[in-house]
């Protein structure tokens, strides 16, 4: 498939095909960094939480300092207007995104008013699941007070990159990474849950990384249903205890962790209700 059959990028208030150049190289985003972003997904007819997601991207916008000329709402109909024009099967990843054009008269802090907006969708398949393993960086979350950790902010996504790459290199999908106390924050990409005993365990937010939307819908959807989860602080070593591990994003929605350093692990009976609970909720909305 060609590039321009499976991108569309919105800019300028027109949908374009292909991945559409956006950015000047004289923009502050593009010497200083100042952009956010958010990633919805569009799957089996359905796109969960889309709404969320796009509020989301205007948070996030606002922690840098932007101001948006488009609201939440006004996002959300532009991207249903894009994906209409995916065939109904499609599996798509959405990303709207924001960055600053200006500096202030500072140089390095962003002119508030400059914020651009478009939004990017993407064909790409759901993960499979099976293969999913995970390993631990040696690479910290940053603590609140030395990054903007409350925005899903591109420029976070450098120590992301790395914790993936070292992951990679060493044989696994992905890393558990630490905050700067030692306790486990989430992996370089999603939020990770473990279960022990019945009991559902996943890292308590701390301000160092994102609580993300799918985690809150998973922990809304499993207590719902009666299974007790527990947001705690927990070592590496609670991780390795578990017995089974699963992780949430917006890439594969619920993934169970199938190898965790040398030790094998199976879809268990929480994580799979996990997977059913959000598959039902997210098929709900059809």
């Amino acid at each position: 498939m060609a590039l321009s059959d499976n991108i569309r990028t919105y800019f300028d208030g027109t949908w374009n095909n292909g991945n559409t150049a956006v950015i000047r190289a004289a923009d502050h985003v593009t010497w200083l960094g100042s952009q956010v972003f958010d990633g919805a997904r569009k799957f089996q007819g359905v796109m969960p939480d889309l709404d969320l997601h796009c509020a989301r991207l205007i948070r996030s916008a606002e922690a840098l300092g932007m101001v948006s000329h488009i609201s939440g709402d006004e996002i959300v109909e532009i991207v249903k207007e894009g994906v209409a024009t995916y065939p109904d099967d499609a599996q798509l990843y959405i990303r709207p995104m924001m960055w600053a054009t200006e500096s202030t008269p500072g140089v390095i802090d962003l002119e508030p008013d400059s914020t651009a907006f478009c939004v990017c969708i993407e064909e790409m398949a759901m993960p499979e699941i099976g293969a999913f393993s995970l390993t631990v960086a040696p690479f910290c979350r940053p603590r609140q007070d030395m990054a903007l950790t409350e925005a899903k902010a591109g420029s976070l996504y450098a120590n992301n990159g790395r914790i993936m790459a070292w992951a990679r290199a060493r044989g696994f999908s992905n890393a558990l990474s630490l905050d700067i106390d030692g306790n486990v924050a989430e992996t370089a990409s999603t939020n990770v849950f473990l279960v022990k005993d019945g009991v559902v365990r996943t890292p308590v937010p701390n301000g160092c990384f994102l609580n993300g939307l799918t985690r809150q819908r998973v922990i809304g959807l499993l207590r719902d249903a009666g299974v007790t989860v527990e947001e705690v602080k927990l070592k590496v070593k609670d991780f390795a205890d578990a017995d089974e591990i699963f992780c949430t994003g917006n890439i594969a929605k619920v993934m169970p962790v199938s190898r965790f350093e040398d030790r094998a692990l199976d879809i268990g009976p929480i994580t799979q209700q996990a997977r059913d609970l959000y598959w039902d909720f997210a098929l709900s909305g059809k």
